[in-house]
């Protein structure tokens, strides 16, 4: 991959204390790409490169195919960390990740390696970059009647009260993931603050360079609608199917991600084969996956840190 409109990196390394450098990016705009080639040209100039995953999807177990997680003959020799560590049913929070990947991050500092930061999740980005402090929930009544008003009402009528509440912290949110819909609930609903006044910031241990990949919106939506196709003929039906026959549910954390739960829905009433071919399945997942790549773009526009690369 030929690189250009990067910043010089390599200064950047030389004069930073604990440098951390990061790529984010909506999905499907080449990140993965990008970090290989990044990574690779550091390599060659004598640095040695370490990628920690900030793709909340990637970090569960058996969810490969739908979530375009890295294959082990495309990372090119370059150690992958927080790939592939939590079980489908167990929920992955912003302070596990955060506490996870600074622990990863030492790691890699301690060895004398540089750190390299790549994902499109935005809050699980900003709680390490930004050095974000979390308010505790712990209202289990709350939850329950979330919970409650969750199967009654549907996602669509609690991500709407959410924007009542937060209109701008419900755009991190998907309405279609209950686990994080039910917590940005709780917090706002139990602290009477905006998701946003919920984190505080601090001033980061670290040295930061952020870079981010840049692609326009009708290219982008055609990237996206070309690999939601690619993912079906690649397995991803069969994927699925294979996380219902072992017992994972709809209702499990990992299941929420974007089209697993939409694909497991339709096995409920229909064969791997039918739903393989299906056109207004595939239409569906890519269409949500477009408004999850908007939220996104909305995120980090104005982020003046980072220096978006084509």
């Amino acid at each position: 991959m030929k690189l250009s409109g990067l910043p010089d990196i390599v200064d950047f390394l030389q004069s930073a204390t604990r440098p951390l450098l990061v790529l984010v990016g909506p999905t499907a705009s080449g990140k993965t790409a990008h970090s290989i080639a990044i990574a690779q040209m550091l390599m060659r100039q004598g640095r040695e490169v370490e990628i920690v995953n900030a793709d909340s999807r990637q970090l569960y177990r058996m969810l490969d195919i739908g979530t375009a997680k890295i294959r082990s003959e495309e990372m090119q020799g370059i150690p992958h960390h927080l790939l592939s560590v939590k079980d489908p049913k167990e929920e992955v929070t912003a302070p596990w990740y955060k506490h996870e990947a600074e622990q990863v991050i030492d790691d890699i500092h301690a060895r004398g390696n540089m750190a390299f930061l790549v994902g499109g999740s935005m809050l699980y980005v900003s709680a390490v970059v930004d050095n974000l402090s979390f308010v505790s929930v712990p209202d289990a009544s709350l939850r329950k009647q979330l919970r409650a008003d969750l199967d009654r009402d549907g996602p669509a009528a609690l991500h709407a009260r959410l924007q009542e509440l937060d209109p701008e912290g419900a755009l991190s949110v998907d309405s279609s993931n209950a686990v994080y819909l039910l917590r940005a609930l709780e917090v706002c609903l139990s602290t009477g603050m905006s998701l946003k006044d919920a984190k505080q910031k601090k001033s980061s241990p670290y040295t930061i360079e952020m870079l981010g990949t840049e692609c326009a919106a009708a290219e982008l939506h055609r990237k996206i609608d070309e690999r939601t196709r690619l993912m079906f003929a690649s397995g991803w039906v069969e994927e699925v199917a294979g996380l219902l026959h072992h017992g994972y549910t709809v209702q499990d954390p990992g299941m929420q991600s974007h089209g697993y739960r939409e694909i497991a829905e339709y096995l409920g009433s229909h064969p791997a084969d039918v739903v393989r071919r299906d056109a207004s399945l595939q239409e569906a997942i890519s269409t949500r996956t477009r408004q999850y790549a908007k939220r996104q773009r909305t995120w980090w526009r104005n982020d003046a840190r980072i220096h978006w690369i084509p």
